[in-house]
């Protein structure tokens, strides 16, 4: 009977010494199975579990769930198509704010030549006694009001950009705010695809402008523009091209009838990104042989803390603000930004 008994276990022991190699790919230590669970990614502890139950789809398979559950900041989409949505992968629905324009505050900011006399109607208004460092910053904010109203490719975008200037330093004068600009806009944009020397246009932008100061008569500036921006854009290197139309005025109520001789009828906006750092050139230029007239402005920003920035601005031309339209003069300033142009 013993005998019997040791032949009996001995044939088990021969069993299993053979059948647990087959196994392995159907069972798992307790370990692994503890592996998994302690696995913080969903779609990789499901991966995990499969694996073990032996039900391992092919690697190609598993990189396409992982990616199905990562933001659209995480699969690296451009720099243009994050600031407008532009993708499929980029959308975040209607009426949520973004920044449109940069956002910063230059609490110094230094000019050549302050506009101490700007025309009053027909006259030259006395001198304001304007103080050549002052503070200068700007807020700028978009929102997505209609997504796809015309097809897939297209969205209605309001926004917002308020600058003012601020002789926060000239104690004689009640530290005022100079000028401050209203800037609200409409725009419609058409997601493109298409190379040009190469880069790839990524948008065309339909707007309409409304930009005024809110002074009284004979310090009122104000224009209305119908406009269309084309944004280009190769890696981290972006071009937008802006030309625009001003919208007729009645002669008798034309605050600035030749501000188009000073600002000139579009803009040039070249963006560059390296790292943490971006770097922006705009050129504005009337385009006339004789009395030629534009503006230079460039900026970079670069990280300083969190979310925050450091900001240099260089200005050099016309039009700094609207009071200063037909006004040239140099301008620099320093201080901290949210947001850059992308």
């Amino acid at each position: 009977m013993k005998q019997v008994k040791r032949l009996i276990a001995s044939a088990m022991a021969a069993w299993l010494c053979g059948a647990l190699p087959s196994l392995g790919a159907h069972a798992s230590p307790l370990a692994n199975w503890q592996t998994c669970a302690a696995t913080g990614n969903d779609a990789e502890r499901l991966a995990c579990y499969d694996q073990l139950a032996g039900k391992m789809p092919s690697r190609p398979t598993m990189q396409a769930i992982a990616m199905q559950r990562t933001t659209p900041e995480a699969r690296r989409v451009s720099p243009l198509s994050q600031n407008w949505e532009l993708d499929d992968d980029a959308k975040q629905g209607t009426f949520r704010l973004k920044p449109h324009a940069p956002n910063y505050f230059l609490p110094v900011k230094y000019s050549d030549s302050p506009n101490n006399t700007p025309l009053q109607g027909t006259l030259l208004q006395s001198s304001q006694g304007l103080e050549p460092i002052e503070a200068k910053f700007q807020l700028s904010f978009k929102a997505k009001a209609v997504e796809g109203p015309f097809n897939a490719n297209s969205d209605l975008w309001v926004g917002f950009t308020g600058t003012s200037y601020w002789q926060m330093y000239n104690s004689n004068g009640s530290s005022p705010f100079r000028e401050s600009n209203y800037e609200p806009e409409a725009m419609l944009v058409f997601r493109t695809n298409y190379d040009l020397a190469g880069l790839t246009g990524r948008f065309i932008n339909l707007g309409l402008v409304h930009q005024s100061n809110g002074r009284p008569e004979g310090l009122s500036r104000s224009w209305n523009r119908i406009y269309a921006q084309f944004g280009l854009e190769r890696g981290n290197f972006a071009v937008l091209i802006r030309p625009w139309y001003r919208i007729p005025e009645d002669a008798a109520n034309d605050d600035n009838p030749d501000i188009e001789d000073y600002l000139g009828n579009g803009d040039l906006l070249a963006i560059y990104k390296d790292g943490g750092s971006t770097y922006s050139l705009l050129l504005r230029n009337n385009l006339k042989s004789t009395a030629n007239r534009g503006a230079i402005q460039a900026s970079w920003s670069f990280p300083l803390h969190g979310r925050l920035n450091g900001y240099v601005q260089y200005f050099n031309g016309y039009g700094e603000s609207l009071i200063d339209y037909n006004h040239r003069q140099q301008s620099i300033g320093i201080g901290v930004s949210l947001k850059d142009w992308m």
